[in-house]
């Protein structure tokens, strides 16, 4: 792996409760210098498009809990495509999930996949689940027709783990997410099975593996 792609599989993130205009343009200024991806709020995604149309665009539906419905859901992702983001990163409900109505899970991911020519990535946030149902979790997203399977929003205890990585694998690409610091933490992840990492410190990921790993 080089320094450009390791870079182009960072989504460099920004999601904080208290994300200002300005932290969502120096993540773009990031992204665009290093060629990361950028996840950021919905409500900046407009302003995203127009400050920096050459970063691929990503941002969050149903954040950080998972438990709108799941019309609002797809009406978020539709509104995201037309503010101009490339990628949705969905947050299922979990709720449902453990109360073992996985039919609703895969339901409202249908409906967000439909919603719009993006592509989404399920978070299914591991922390809270049993290895049964990351399965389940990773199954839905699978008959749903997502694109990826992504481990965690950051809002809740623990983050992304190789076991983890390892199991959703087994369905479809993932994006590891949480805790993922340095460039070591990335490489375990990607040797894992990660097809993305998730990031807030995608900037200093890069700067780490260029002064210590670059060749």
């Amino acid at each position: 792996m080089d320094e450009a792609e390791l870079a182009s599989r960072i989504d460099h993130t920004v999601l904080g409760p208290e994300t200002t205009v300005a932290d969502v343009e120096r993540v773009l200024d990031e992204a665009s210098d290093y060629g990361m991806n950028a996840c950021i709020p919905p409500c900046f995604v407009s302003e995203a498009a127009d400050y920096a149309p050459e970063v691929t665009l990503a941002t969050v539906i149903g954040f950080p809990h998972g438990q709108t419905a799941p019309s609002v859901k797809a009406a978020e992702a539709e509104r995201a495509w037309e503010d101009g983001a490339e990628e949705v990163d969905m947050v299922i409900n979990v709720g449902r999930l453990s109360a073992g109505d996985e039919d609703a899970v895969r339901d409202e991911i249908e409906r967000v996949v439909a919603a719009a020519p993006v592509t989404v990535k399920v978070i299914i946030e591991t922390a809270l689940l049993t290895d049964e149902q990351k399965h389940a979790a990773c199954a839905a997203a699978e008959a749903a027709d997502a694109d990826f399977v992504k481990t965690s929003t950051g809002f809740a205890d623990g983050g992304a783990t190789v076991p983890d990585v390892e199991l959703m694998s087994e369905y479809l690409p993932v994006k590891a997410s949480g805790g993922v610091g340095d460039f070591e933490t990335a490489r375990a992840m990607f040797d894992a099975g990660a097809e993305r990492i998730g990031a807030s410190s995608g900037a200093a990921i890069v700067d780490d593996f260029r002064e210590n790993y670059a060749d």
